[in-house]
């Protein structure tokens, strides 16, 4: 959803040019919560629920205090460019400093934990599918990072191409991964697994 909608204040910049309101939106629905939601699903499938509960509150609360200095920061409408959109026009340039810390933390857990999730099923039998999924999630998910690095250069165009490239590669994977019918190596899955099963 936030990708969604980080890539729609995008197209409705492209259509219709830039406004202020479209442009906070796409900051945060963008720059804060591109990977983060992502993120947070590996979180609660590679650690213990009660440490997840801790990092989801923790990332909440940073989104929640960014996102604020985000609609309050005044703006440089001399560094407006009408067909693009950056954080550079922000007055308030310490503003920028969040979106590292919660992209960080969304490259070490959606990009570390689809390589760690990759590495354990290249060493389980009959998990082939898995592996290479989660490989293209590592791919995919890194690419908007990528991406993103671009726009703090200037380069702004470069993001809704790697945002959609990757998108695409995790949409693959998720719909090679749904075939696999191989045991999950994550406590977390097989616990939700035998739920399920006992409920139906």
């Amino acid at each position: 959803m936030t990708y969604g909608a980080g890539t729609l204040t995008e197209s409705i910049n492209t259509v219709i040019g830039w406004s202020e309101l479209n442009f906070r939106w796409w900051y945060i629905t963008g720059a804060l919560l591109g990977g983060a939601p992502l993120a947070q699903g590996t979180v609660y499938l590679i650690l213990k629920k009660s440490h997840a509960h801790i990092l989801t509150s923790l990332l909440v609360i940073t989104v929640l205090i960014a996102s604020y200095f985000v609609l309050k920061s005044p703006i440089n409408f001399d560094l407006v460019e009408k067909e693009r959109m950056s954080g550079s026009v922000f007055q308030w340039q310490w503003v920028r400093r969040f979106s590292p810390f919660i992209n960080i933390y969304a490259v070490l857990f959606l990009v570390g934990g689809a390589i760690y999730s990759a590495l354990k099923y290249w060493k389980s039998n009959g998990s082939s599918k898995r592996f290479w999924g989660n490989l293209l999630i590592a791919i995919g998910a890194i690419l908007p990072g990528i991406g993103g690095s671009f726009t703090r250069f200037g380069y702004v165009e470069v993001l809704y191409v790697t945002e959609f490239t990757g998108l695409v590669m995790i949409i693959w994977a998720y719909s090679i991964m749904k075939t696999d019918q191989s045991i999950t190596v994550h406590d977390a899955q097989k616990a939700d697994s035998s739920t399920t099963s006992s409920n139906d």
